[in-house]
């Protein structure tokens, strides 16, 4: 399924606001109404330049009975935006499924950091960093915040490029979508 399902975030709409729906996922019909007990997620995003074409990636595991995985791409964004969106498309996709608890895994200390320590400050100051400049990427934040107060959410920091086989399947995956833009450019 790697690489099938390739949106672009954007289409339709302003350059500032992502457009994706939990309505793009169909996960197959058995699965409808189940409730695992844990769903585990590894994701990635990344860029070939900063901005430049850009991927992201998760994989999915049901309480090791149902797996997936998903990537797409962006022909101009950033490092960041990929990582953000690689999260928010996982947990749209967890959200279909049901779940007790989802552990999400990412080698971005941005991603972890930002939903588990800043957000709440920057909530707090009008989306306002510690030097009271506007939050980068806020929309994208506030998706994300929606996303994890509505379920049980962890985050762990894994370190990327270290052998973790879910991570590099997941950088693996984003690559492809980079090359495959490049190709189409």
């Amino acid at each position: 399924m790697r690489g099938e399902k390739s949106v672009s975030l954007l289409a339709g709409m302003s350059h500032t606001v992502p457009a994706w729906s939990v309505d793009q996922f169909h996960p197959p019909l058995y699965h409808a109404g189940m409730q695992y007990r844990t769903i585990e997620i590894y994701t990635d995003g990344g860029c070939s330049g900063n901005p430049g074409p850009g991927g992201w990636a998760f994989t999915l595991n049901a309480d090791g009975v149902f797996t997936t995985e998903l990537s797409g791409g962006e022909a101009m964004t950033t490092n960041n935006r990929m990582e953000l969106t690689a999260v928010i498309k996982a947990l749209e996709y967890a959200r279909t499924l049901g779940a007790e608890r989802i552990v999400v895994n990412t080698d971005s200390q941005y991603v972890k950091n930002g939903i588990l320590v800043w957000i709440a400050s920057w909530k707090r100051k009008g989306w306002k960093t510690a030097d009271n400049k506007p939050v980068k990427n806020r929309e994208y934040w506030e998706i994300l915040d929606k996303l994890v107060s509505g379920l049980s959410v962890s985050f762990r920091w894994v370190k990327g490029h270290n052998g973790i086989e879910m991570n590099e399947k997941c950088d693996q995956m984003v690559q492809a979508e980079i090359g495959r833009i490049k190709g189409n450019a």
